[in-house]
């Protein structure tokens, strides 16, 4: 009864407030005429912002009452806007950039519950779901409809055109039939083969005679490989070592600076007006970024579609260049646009090199950590392939510990930590809080969803001391619906299994060969091992989790 009286209240008052909108914009019309006081203005003013704070106060109380005051977090700015990332975590304000990768489980440890709410008032009321319980997950990720990603959240990702990540639907099932063809199983052996090749020239060429390589950042050396893999296994573009550092012909920027400039500065991108474009020195090379890589893209199509009738591809570019073709349509299929094809290239080049690189950055700087285990995995590989032969795409189900330090990897630092939907209708969810009590959750239709990663990732109920690296736990029976690295259900990740096919192969062939440790440096001499640790895995979201700074130095195996 209560609540329905508010409810009466809330619509008396809101019905009032449009009535004295409509007074106040009267009034301002005849004051402009009659040429009424400052001071007259400066009331009418305070009067209407008065108003639309108590409006906003309405709907925040309405917002709460519909999600039955489910305990969270409560702020003036929202989790999902743009303003609530560029400040920092304040209390009462926002909860800021990287809150879900900062705090974990944390939240709903205090909370005994593994949905919390994240609730804010400006510039209008909205709202949240954090969860990290597994099941609830995979009931949201494995619904057919009923839990759709916002794509406005997305429209960062359509600079280069719309693509397979920034769809919905028909769209996005139009968008998956034409690009699955290319993760098969032929595509794995071809990634296990190009990633065989790409480490050994670079231990032939690049680092060939050294008794030690120092990498004062691991991304200068991860995202290479992973850009090379991706260039060779899916758009059949082989790039060597030597060849990266020359910058071609008709160009100001090798593709590796394009592809990561752009990525890094995607954000910045979508702020930035174009008239703004060429006032700093950051906001020009940004320009040519984008203008690079779009040549860069334009090329690769070029290329290909050259030499189409002559090769026998049956890589991702292929598939994406004949859906763009007319001959190649069925009765009733519409083919790619210029701008799809190149959306799509442009989609699977960041999602197959940016995500993987980090993943190998913070693999390498665990190992790094954890001698023993990195002893443990040299061990595990001496036992698979004791004639020290290279291994082959056969051996992968054998090498079973390069997979887990890959998910461990995954585990600790996942390359996405927050995944949004939205409730497509009213539904509940039923889950224990810590007590074992089981509750239910309301979920008004348009309520925001927030599959909250690493709080899944480092949640005690599914991971056994998750703090620690045990790349062991991905050895036995462990709890799949618990790993998000690379969504899950229906829109789970499609080059799942081209990316699990890499980090195998990279961390075998290099664990074979080489020895990592930290970079020493002077300036951190007195530090302790916890604030090495702490240094040298910190990260930071860009696009994707990335470490802020990871020295390493490679040596050679003595055999």
């Amino acid at each position: 009864m209560g609540f329905e009286i508010g409810s009466v209240y809330d619509r008396a008052a809101s019905s009032a407030l449009r009535a004295h909108d409509v007074f106040i914009s009267n009034a301002l019309a005849s004051m402009i005429v009659t040429g009424l006081s400052l001071g007259t203005l400066a009331i009418i003013v305070g009067s209407v912002s008065a108003l639309r704070a108590f409006q906003l106060f309405l709907d925040f109380r309405r917002l709460l009452a519909s999600i039955h005051h489910l305990p969270g977090h409560r702020t003036i700015l929202s989790y999902s806007s743009v303003l609530g990332h560029l400040f920092p975590a304040t209390p009462l304000l926002t909860l800021g950039h990287d809150y879900s990768w900062l705090s974990k489980h944390a939240p709903f440890a205090e909370r005994g519950f593994d949905i919390i709410s994240a609730v804010a008032c400006w510039p209008k009321a909205a709202g949240s779901l954090l969860i990290a319980d597994a099941n609830v997950i995979k009931d949201i990720v494995w619904s057919r409809g009923g839990f759709p990603k916002p794509l406005g959240q997305y429209t960062i990702l359509t600079f280069f055109g719309e693509n397979i990540v920034v769809s919905e639907g028909n769209e996005w099932k139009r968008y998956r039939k034409i690009v699955a063809p290319a993760f098969s199983e032929r595509n794995n052996r071809l990634v296990w083969d190009a990633t065989t090749q790409i480490m050994l020239d670079l231990f032939d060429t690049m680092w060939a005679g050294q008794e030690e390589v120092v990498v004062n950042h691991s991304v200068d050396l991860t995202l290479p490989i992973a850009l090379f893999v991706i260039g060779a296994a899916g758009f059949g573009r082989p790039i060597s070592w030597k060849e990266d550092a020359v910058v071609p012909l008709g160009h100001q920027l090798t593709f590796k600076d394009a592809l990561h400039t752009v990525t890094q500065d995607l954000t910045l991108k979508f702020l930035v007006p174009k008239w703004a474009m060429g006032l700093t020195k950051r906001f020009r090379r940004m320009r040519l970024a984008f203008d690079e890589l779009h040549r860069y893209l334009t090329e690769m199509i070029h290329e290909r579609q050259g030499s189409q009738d002559e090769e026998d591809n049956n890589d991702l570019l292929s598939s994406l260049l004949s859906a763009n073709s007319d001959k190649n349509l069925s009765k009733g299929e519409v083919k790619l646009s210029d701008s799809e094809l190149i959306g799509n290239i442009f989609i699977f080049l960041v999602a197959g090199h940016e995500t993987t690189a980090h993943a190998f950055s913070f693999a390498f700087a665990l190992l790094a950590l954890h001698p023993d285990k990195q002893e443990e995995m040299y061990q595990h590989i001496k036992r698979v392939l004791p004639d020290g032969r290279i291994p082959t795409y056969d051996d992968m189900p054998s090498l079973a510990y390069s997979s887990a330090v890959f998910n461990e990897s995954l585990r600790m630092f996942p390359p996405v930590c927050t995944v949004p939907k939205s409730s497509a209708e009213d539904t509940t969810f039923n889950l224990t809080d810590v007590n074992g009590t089981l509750k239910t959750v309301v979920v008004p239709k348009g309520l925001g969803l927030i599959l909250d990663v690493p709080g899944l990732h480092y949640n005690p109920k599914y991971w056994e001391d998750p703090f620690t690296f045990k790349p062991e736990r991905f050895l036995g029976d462990w709890n799949r619906d618990a790993f998000l690295p690379f969504s899950s259900g229906y829109r789970g990740c499609v080059g799942r299994k081209f990316s699990e096919t890499e980090g195998a192969a990279v961390l075998t062939i290099l664990i074979s060969r080489y020895v990592i440790s930290i970079k020493d440096e002077p300036q951190f001499a007195g530090e302790t091992y916890e604030q090495r640790k702490a240094r040298v895995l910190n990260a930071q979201s860009i696009l994707t989790l990335a470490p802020t700074r990871l020295p390493l130095v490679f040596r050679p195996r003595r055999t």
